[in-house]
Order: structure tokens, then C-alpha cells, then sequence
């Protein structure tokens, strides 16, 4: 519970990103959790084994980008702890995110899609926020890097999909 108050500000748009404990259980719960919502979502969405697929490549793509992004970087070194933040802010949007999600798909309404959008600002500006802490760049740049992170992992896990699964 203490890891999970130290890294809750940063969902708030406070804290600072590399003065956060480093915890590998922490990284492991937040990791089985981004695992789980991301499949439970697809599994609602598509086939079994394309949801597996999808969400086993979702996962891949965001450890990957980030260990690109860091390696890059020269700070591979604060890896867990990074991206132990990135999962746990999008966690705690996808909390909120899911019954939302399914009552604006079920409903059609344009004010469910309206908070959809929001959240969706939201997890982009966390990731911006973090990956701005983190390499220490402008604030322009870290929404560039936040939006190529959710290209990336998204959308090329839905086109990896698209092509292997057809």
C-alpha cells in the first residue's frame, strides 16, 4: 500500500517520476494488472485468440518502448521504476476507464464518448508528464513522444494483429 500512495500523486499530475521507490513487486502486480484490463477489454472486443494475441503484443510494444526509449536515453538503469509509473497511471485511468467504456459502447450516447475522450487526454498527458521528467525535455516534445507511445503500442499491435491474424 505504501508504493501504491507514493506513485497515486503522479496520477494528479504531481510528483516527480525518478524520486519514486523502485519496487519489483510492485512492477510485477502493476504489470499483471495492465495484463489483465487490456485482455478483459479485448476478450470483449474480438476472438479469443486475437484478444490474446493483441494484448500479448500491447505489452511487448510497452516494455519495448520504453526500454528503447530509456536505452536511448543512457538512463536504462531506472527502468522498473519508470515504467512501473507508466502502468500505474494507466491502471488507475483504466479503473475508472472500463464501466464507462462499455455504457458509452452500449448506450451510443455522444457524452460517453465525450468522457472517453477526456480519459484518453488524460492517459496522454500522464505519459507526456513522465516521459518529460524523465529525459528532461520540453513540454511539446513529451506529448510527441506520449503520442508515439500510444501509436506504437496500440495501433502496432492492432496492425501486427491485422496482419498475422488476418
Amino acid at each position: 500500500m505504501n508504493n501504491f500512495n507514493a506513485y497515486l500523486p503522479l496520477c494528479w499530475l504531481r510528483g516527480y517520476v525518478l524520486l519514486l521507490p523502485t519496487s519489483q513487486r510492485f512492477f510485477k502486480q502493476n504489470l499483471i494488472f495492465y495484463f489483465t484490463v487490456i485482455f478483459f477489454i479485448q476478450f470483449n472486443m474480438s476472438d479469443d485468440i486475437e484478444a490474446i494475441f493483441e494484448v500479448i503484443l500491447e505489452t511487448l510494444l510497452t516494455l519495448g518502448f520504453v526500454g528503447g526509449i530509456l536505452l536511448l536515453n543512457k538512463s536504462h538503469d531506472s527502468f522498473a521504476q519508470i515504467t512501473t509509473a507508466i502502468l500505474f497511471c494507466q491502471n488507475v485511468i483504466s479503473t475508472f476507464l472500463l464501466p464507462i467504456m462499455f455504457w458509452a459502447t452500449a448506450s451510443e450516447e455522444a457524452f460517453g464518448y465525450l468522457l472517453l475522450s477526456g480519459f484518453l487526454l488524460w492517459a496522454v498527458l500522464l505519459i507526456a508528464r513522465i516521459f518529460k521528467q524523465v529525459l528532461d525535455i520540453n513540454n511539446a516534445a513529451a506529448l510527441v513522444v506520449s503520442l508515439a507511445y500510444f501509436l506504437i503500442v496500440y495501433g502496432g499491435a492492432y496492425g501486427i494483429d491485422s496482419l498475422v491474424m488476418g
